[in-house]
């Protein structure tokens, strides 16, 4: 057996397709949809993240509204520049980059985001609506996981997916998004980690595998039962080399698998453009 490969770039090219028509008539009524970052110091992976994203936008006619602080950055410089987006009426939504500097306090901070301002779907305000049920900004990972599973008919209802992973990011959204009572959720969702004995008593019982542990490697082909669909969204770097918390050998067992690069990342980017359209078209609503 050989995985078919969760091609997210091939899923997102279609999102953004769909969001390009979207944008367009937003423009013709006078609104340019405009998305925020935060960038606080020169991590290289992080500023080529924001880069990346900034492309995004440009493709698409979105504006880009960029605030970079230096490493030494105090945290009421940040609360300046997250008052400073949440007044602007052309930054619909925004984001601060993860990791920032240990001195600050990331938590602390995204509590000033005005929650319909939050492009990433991580203020408690919308993670509290993603937990009742109720419509708002999704966690852009989860959501992205989620329409690429659904994009290539991997069944979610009634099966039983296994979360490898409880960050906010990631791990904990996901598990809510997908018990959900909706089409492609309602599952039987289970969420391990690495300081379980047995991973591999919990993941050889799933229908579909998500590492999001950002543990090299995690995930072996004796994990994973044959035909299961398993999603690489956990990733970290050894020196400069990207790696991945599934195996490559994964792939001669499982029915589905996403690629360590072209997988998860670019469905994460598209769904930022997703909550940054979708508040820019509740901005029209409400003028």
């Amino acid at each position: 057996m050989t995985a078919q490969v969760l091609d997210g770039e091939v899923v997102a090219a279609g999102i953004k397709a769909d969001l390009a028509g979207r944008v367009q008539a937003l423009i013709e009524r006078g609104i340019t949809p405009g998305l925020g970052t935060v960038l606080v110091g020169d991590d290289g992976p992080s500023a080529n993240y924001v880069s990346m994203k900034h492309r995004d936008c440009e493709a698409l006619g979105i504006t880009s509204h960029h605030a970079h602080l230096p490493s030494d950055a105090t945290q009421q410089d940040v609360l300046d520049v997250i008052a400073r987006f949440n007044a602007d009426p052309a930054v619909d939504a925004y984001l601060m980059q993860y990791p920032f500097p240990k001195h600050l306090d990331f938590e602390g901070a995204l509590l000033e985001v005005d929650p319909a301002k939050d492009v990433d779907g991580l203020h408690p305000v919308n993670l509290g609506h993603l937990v009742q049920g109720v419509d708002g900004p999704l966690p852009c990972t989860p959501a992205g996981i989620q329409a690429l599973l659904a994009h290539y008919g991997v069944q979610i209802e009634g099966r039983h997916v296994v979360i490898v992973g409880r960050g906010l990011t990631i791990g904990r959204p996901l598990a809510n998004l997908l018990t959900l009572k909706r089409p492609n959720a309602n599952a039987a969702v289970t969420v391990v980690h690495t300081g379980v004995a047995d991973l591999g008593a919990y993941t050889r019982e799933a229908d579909i595998i998500i590492a999001a542990a950002g543990a090299p490697g995690l995930i072996t082909p004796d994990m994973v039962k044959p035909g299961a669909a398993v999603v690489a969204a956990g990733v970290s770097f050894e020196g400069k080399k990207l790696v991945s918390d599934v195996a490559d050998e994964v792939a001669e067992v499982a029915g589905w698998l996403s690629p360590r690069i072209g997988g998860v990342g670019p469905m994460t980017r598209a769904m930022l453009l997703v909550n940054t359209v979708g508040a820019a078209e509740r901005r029209v609503g409400q003028g």
